[in-house]
């Protein structure tokens, strides 16, 4: 790679620990930890919190306190707090709850759409299109990801123009923004350049994010790589908090902790404290009752206590 490349100044990092972290978690974690978590991320200086998913909770058990979190927390102005809204039902529940973003998800490969939906990507999509206008006509910003945008657990590599298409449909519904995930977290440098360039062909760059998993211990080369084509937008979760429940083989989200360690590392703003997050990681992991995953919120901790 070239080391010549000129990186973004800037960057955005949308912090999903709340929600993408907290989803699958067996044990149920009470509202108010979770409106702690989500009120001290955003006192971080995060933009954007991805703070509840609007699902049904026999799907995930987890995020059934939704609304009471979206009630509870504290609003800081200029923050977006998102929801996830699978539904029209989920989207009403989303609006009533004051969210400033709606996600809506769909995959790049047909047989992961398959086999945990039921349905084409096409399909998919479609059933998303009340969401996208009744998002429209509320003047709600929304989000589209796309899941195993890099590889899939059941068909393997997926193309690139599998890709672009679900980014070209995502675009047509009108999407803010739009992630491109590494669900099982199988990508590497290279192809990680390939994925967001074919992904820019159909979308402003700018508005492409990257969403890493580091199953194979990538996650932060993926996104250096992403960072050296120009995305400036990048998804990650307090102290590693997560997975995809529906992903066999997949671990957690890439820690919060560790991208800014790099990003700030590399000169790049971020307008997030590291100290704040790490705090936020050592509550939640101290809630969980286990260490948390990130290796640079563990050394600062652990540097702090000398």
């Amino acid at each position: 790679m070239n080391s010549q490349t000129t990186l973004p100044g800037k960057v955005k990092v949308v912090e999903v620990g709340p929600r993408d972290g907290l989803q699958n978690e067996k044990d149920t974690i009470s509202a108010a930890v979770k409106i702690e978590l989500v009120d001290r991320l955003a006192r971080a200086g995060f933009s954007n919190v991805e703070a509840a998913s609007f699902v049904s909770p026999k799907w995930v058990p987890q995020m059934a306190t939704s609304a009471e979190v979206m009630a509870g927390i504290a609003r800081l102005p200029g923050t977006i707090y998102s929801a996830l809204t699978p539904n029209m039902q989920g989207f009403e529940a989303a609006l009533a709850a004051r969210a400033d973003e709606v996600v809506i998800f769909g995959s790049a490969s047909e047989a992961f759409s398959r086999k945990n939906i039921n349905c084409s990507i096409a399909e998919s999509i479609a059933r998303f299109e009340p969401v996208a206008k009744a998002a429209k006509a509320n003047g709600l910003r929304l989000r589209g990801s796309i899941s195993t945008a890099f590889g899939c657990p059941y068909q393997g590599d997926v193309p690139l123009d599998a890709v672009a298409d679900v980014v070209r449909r995502m675009r047509d519904l009108g999407c803010d923004e739009i992630d491109i995930a590494d669900t099982i977290g199988v990508s590497t440098a290279r192809k990680t350049q390939e994925v967001m360039l074919a992904a820019s062909r159909e979308f402003p760059l700018p508005q492409l994010a990257g969403h890493f998993h580091d199953t194979y211990g990538q996650a932060l080369a993926n996104i250096y790589a992403s960072l050296e084509v120009g995305v400036q937008i990048f998804h990650s979760s307090v102290s590693g908090l997560g997975g995809c429940p529906y992903a066999k083989g997949a671990t957690g989200n890439v820690a919060t902790e560790d991208v800014l360690y790099l990003l700030h590392g590399l000169g790049i703003e971020t307008g997030i404290d590291l100290d704040q997050v790490v705090d936020a990681g050592q509550f939640i992991s101290r809630q969980l009752g286990r260490t948390g995953a990130s290796r640079a919120g563990n050394a600062i901790a652990a540097r702090r206590l000398g």
